[in-house]
C-alpha cells in the first residue's frame, strides 16, 4: 500500500496548525497532493488502469476546490503550502 500509517502521521505532524489538528483544509490538501504524486508515478508503469485514473481525476477535482477555498479564507498560508509541495498557481 502506497499509504501507511508512519506517512499520514508524518504529513499531519509537518501541516497541522495547532497540536490536536488532525483534517484541517492544509492536511486534506497535502495529503491529497501525496496521493495523486503516488498516482502519477504509478500510470507511468501501468499506462492502461483506466479504473485508476478516474479516482486520480476525482482527486485532482476534489483538490483544486480544497486550494481555492484555501486561498479565499488565507491567501498568506495559501502561497506558503503552494512553494512546499510544489504546486503552481
Amino acid at each position: 500500500m502506497y499509504f501507511n500509517k508512519e506517512k499520514k502521521e508524518k504529513i499531519i505532524k509537518k501541516y497541522k496548525m495547532n497540536p490536536k489538528d488532525k483534517g484541517s483544509t492544509k492536511i486534506q490538501i497535502a495529503l491529497l497532493t501525496f496521493k495523486i504524486n503516488y498516482l502519477h508515478k504509478h500510470f507511468h508503469i501501468h499506462k492502461k488502469d483506466y479504473h485508476s485514473r478516474r479516482g486520480l481525476l476525482h482527486m485532482i477535482s476534489q483538490r483544486r476546490k480544497l486550494l481555492n477555498y484555501f486561498k479565499k479564507k488565507k491567501l498568506h498560508d495559501f502561497n506558503i503550502l503552494i512553494k512546499d509541495l510544489g504546486l503552481k498557481k
